[in-house]
């Protein structure tokens, strides 16, 4: 292989690949890249063996050929080259010359044999949806995902298709986000698919917030890839049933209490800071055509603060985490908000003009 690429243009595939080679494997070879020069192109391949990412960018193609590389160190080498143009020249199956300028590099690396294949989706069912919706649904949906949870199923985001919808549902058991699309998909497919927060977050990260752009999505029973200008992700789906979420959303009412967002932003931010790890509780105190935000602790001091409400109902206090609050609040669109609350101990829901929706879990009142 002998390929000759410009340094901006091979520093923009590191860029949109590197995030996908693992910082740990017990597989030598998952911590290299596979690189290929073919018809003109140089392409980029990386895998984790559950999500794996190809990116591609047009080169000088002096001779065919491919070759594993130790991510990081190439990664690092490149980022540190001042020339213009970079050659990769490979004598043999495991070596690498590189070539920057006066510079001159060699890399050990692995035999292009030994990289997994990526995954063909080619008997997936597909549909094309916008770049930056995507990216603005997968977004407002994966801040309420877990972490690292013992349910595996909540460290992803579940994509339902039906009716021609396309629907996105983030939870961690204390929140929830969902939003829903049209898509063009055949009126009877119906699916569920849990997609892992890694791949989650690669696509938000690749997709930019052009209208005139869209990208590709093939599904499969345990797969799925995007497809988006030069770059093609696949990830393995999760595998179990994801909680039926359905009955936790509350009902809407015809007169929800309408908040200011950014009013109840900065009274937020402001109150939160007199709670700590062990007590995460703001009080919502609701009073005919107010709104009281307060917290208490022993080791710091109270704060207390207001704003004006629609609210006209009877006396109502309530808690909730301020940080996941604020989380829905910075997700949500609009100048307003709408939130729906019928006690102290069920969920609140909140909802802007947009086709999402977010639920909150109560806490435990402290007396």
């Amino acid at each position: 292989m002998k390929v000759t690429i410009t340094k901006t243009e091979l520093g923009l595939l590191i860029g949109k690949i590197q995030n996908i080679v693992p910082a740990k494997s017990s597989l030598p070879i998952l911590a290299n890249v596979l690189l290929e020069a073919i018809d003109g192109q140089l392409i980029i391949s990386a895998t984790d063996l559950t999500v794996s990412m190809r990116a591609y960018t047009e080169a000088k193609v002096q001779q065919p050929g491919g070759i594993t590389l130790p991510a990081r160190r190439f990664f690092q080498l490149v980022r540190e080259l001042t020339a213009p143009y970079v050659e990769i020249d490979c004598q043999g199956p495991e070596v690498a010359h590189i070539k920057a300028g006066s510079s001159h590099f060699k890399i050990h690396g692995m035999h292009k044999g030994e990289f997994p294949s990526l995954p063909d989706l080619s008997g997936g069912i597909s549909f094309h949806v916008q770049d930056h919706l995507l990216k603005d649904m997968l977004s407002r949906t994966a801040f309420s995902a877990a972490r690292d949870d013992s349910r595996h199923v909540l460290n992803g985001i579940l994509l339902q298709s039906a009716s021609r919808l396309t629907t996105f549902i983030g939870t961690d058991g204390k929140r929830l986000a969902k939003i829903h699309t049209a898509v063009d998909l055949p009126p009877d497919h119906v699916g569920n698919y849990i997609l892992p927060l890694k791949a989650v977050e690669e696509i938000v990260r690749l997709l930019d917030n052009k209208e005139e752009t869209s990208c590709r999505i093939t599904l499969t029973g345990d797969k799925l890839s995007i497809e988006s200008g030069p770059v093609t992700l696949i990830s393995k789906l999760l595998s179990g049933q994801y909680p039926d979420v359905a009955r936790v959303i509350p009902q809407k009412s015809s007169s929800p209490i309408v908040l200011h967002r950014e009013e109840l932003i900065s009274l937020l931010r402001q109150v939160a800071l007199f709670t700590t790890d062990t007590s995460s509780s703001v009080r919502f105190s609701f009073a005919p055509g107010e709104l009281q935000l307060s917290a208490m602790s022993g080791d710091i001091g109270e704060g207390k603060v207001s704003m004006a409400v629609n609210y006209s109902g009877p006396n109502l206090d309530i808690a909730f985490n301020p940080n996941y609050f604020l989380d829905i609040l910075r997700h949500s669109k609009d100048e307003t908000v709408h939130f729906d609350i019928t006690d102290s101990y069920n969920p609140g829901l909140v909802t802007d003009s947009s086709e999402a929706l977010f639920v909150i879990m109560p806490m435990r009142l402290e007396v």
